[in-house]
């Protein structure tokens, strides 16, 4: 029987045959293959994982991937020790060391978080013009300074560890294995491409993981599987899981890194004819007093918490809003057991979507109303206003949503420009300078099966511009939401090909 309060009997993507052992701070705790240390702590009843920066004050998990703002913990020992590593990001793996940061002595008892308190003093560069007198004590104000506003500390150990770097080139280099990237992937498998395709992520899928939804009337985690093993068969298609594209640079060379389960990593210098962006989206946060409680979580997180990690969040939840998204979080919340208290909308009207209003009619709402969350170390309720009457409802999961911001980085940093749509009420992709296609979510689609066609169609659009018929990769199907969605496992994918040269780096 597993000792994790928060982790819901069924569900999820995890192997629950499979348990893991790990430390935080000392403390043994458990999880499951499939878990990352955020999924696990949070299923582990652990709201307060670290820090903040400068006043001390209690941080929590915020979100479920690369955007974490706030779960910061140094992960293993020795020369292996990596500090300011994001929660959400680290894979569980069997006996890891996760410690938090930034406190003295411990996380619950913060002696520094007096700086809070003080925080009128200790206005932005108050130590530029405080600290520089006299001179001689510098070396002592600046090690305190380095104590009290500090991060994680790395390993003074030489580092032995060999890592591998890699010149290659294909034809298709697609980014994201979300809707828009899979189907793009499954449109030219077959061809006489050759394809790469990169996800950050351990399991290819993206929002097929996280919600609860159907494509070609299957769960989307069932598509996803059908499609990993369609790719792996296919010959022409290699998939990099646990693999980052942080840098594209001129005549579309791209640099990848990749890394493996034990925590190694493959520098990739990729060359390619033809590049398609389906980075998707990341969602905004809303701006209220004490926003950054632990318990307060983007609404997308706590979706991925529970369909995708079976982990409760919280027990009481109260969900805040601007758009119809986040009441797919409140309704698989409900389905999940979680007590929805309430829903509360920036917006004098609620749009008219079947989610939307479903959840309206078992869920106060209040329309045109803002709050205030309130809790010492961690969420104990919100504040309402709305019609000049305040509301007070208990809770311990505040989750917010402030809209979605198309994930543009690796665009403009390829020099393409961006244009604003205020229907979005955000930026997306305008011209290209370089040969690449944006499709999916960082073009500012939503809703899944447009994902899924906007991928098929940049494939097209590429085999075309290659003078390449499309292969016999089968037609996207239409996605729609529904109630439940069964659970897949996938199985990591590695195979050799295509790599020009490869060397080994030591570091000295």
């Amino acid at each position: 029987m597993t000792r994790q309060p928060r982790r819901l009997p069924e569900g999820g993507l995890i192997d629950r045959n499979q348990p893991l052992s790990f430390t935080f701070n000392g403390e043994r705790l458990e999880g499951f293959t499939g878990d990352t240390v955020a999924s696990a702590l949070l299923a582990n009843g652990k709201g307060m994982v670290a820090r903040s920066f400068k006043y001390h004050r209690p941080r929590g998990i915020y979100a479920a991937g690369v955007e974490e703002p706030s779960a910061l913990v140094t992960v293993g020992d020795g020369a292996r020790r990596e500090p300011n590593a994001k929660a959400s990001q680290v894979v569980l793996c069997e006996g890891m060391q996760v410690e938090s940061q930034n406190h003295w002595p411990s996380l619950g008892f913060d002696l520094l978080r007096l700086n809070d308190r003080l925080s009128p003093v200790f206005s932005t560069g108050f130590y530029n013009k405080t600290f520089k007198w006299p001179r001689r004590f510098w070396p002592l104000y600046e090690k305190m300074l380095r104590k009290i506003a500090g991060m994680g500390s790395a390993s003074s150990l030489p580092d032995t560890s060999d890592y591998e770097q890699i010149y290659a080139h294909c034809d298709v280099l697609i980014v994201g294995a979300g809707p828009a990237g899979l189907a793009a992937a499954l449109a030219l498998a077959g061809t006489r491409l050759h394809v790469v395709l990169v996800d950050e992520n351990p399991r290819i899928g993206g929002w097929l993981l996280r919600e609860r939804a159907t494509v070609d009337d299957q769960a989307g985690s069932a598509w996803v599987q059908r499609v990993h093993d369609r790719l792996e068969a296919s010959e022409n298609v290699r998939v990099l899981e646990r693999t980052t594209a942080f840098g594209y640079y001129d005549h579309n060379l791209l640099a990848l890194c990749e890394q493996s389960a034990n925590g190694e990593q493959r520098l990739w210098r990729l060359r390619a004819a033809r590049v398609i962006l389906a980075t998707g989206a990341i969602e905004r946060p809303l701006v209220f007093g004490n926003n950054d409680l632990p318990g307060v979580m983007l609404a997308g997180a706590a979706r991925t918490y529970v369909n995708q990690y079976a982990v409760a969040p919280g027990e009481n939840a109260v969900i805040y809003t601007n758009n119809d998204s986040a009441y797919r979080t409140a309704a698989d919340l409900t389905n999940a057991g979680i007590g929805v208290r309430a829903i509360v909308d920036t917006r004098h009207e609620v749009g008219d979507s079947a989610e939307a209003l479903a959840v309206e009619r078992s869920i106060p709402t209040y329309k045109s109303a803002s709050l205030e969350a309130r809790g010492r170390n961690t969420l104990r309720s919100v504040l309402v206003e709305a019609g000049n009457r305040p509301h007070a409802l208990p809770c311990d999961l505040l989750c917010v949503s402030g809209g979605w911001t198309p994930t543009l980085h690796l665009h403009a940093q390829a020099g393409g420009s961006n244009e604003y749509r205020a229907d979005l009420d955000a930026f997306v992709p305008g011209q290209s300078k370089q040969a690449c296609i944006s499709a999916g979510g960082v073009a500012g689609l939503h809703r899944i099966a447009d994902c899924l066609a906007d991928g098929r169609h940049a494939a097209l659009e590429v085999a075309d511009s290659l003078d390449i018929e499309p292969g016999n990769g089968e037609p996207t199907p239409p996605a729609s939401l529904v109630a439940d969605a069964a659970p897949a496992a996938i199985a990591a994918h590695h195979r050799s090909g295509w790599a020009n040269s490869s060397s080994i780096c030591r570091t000295t």
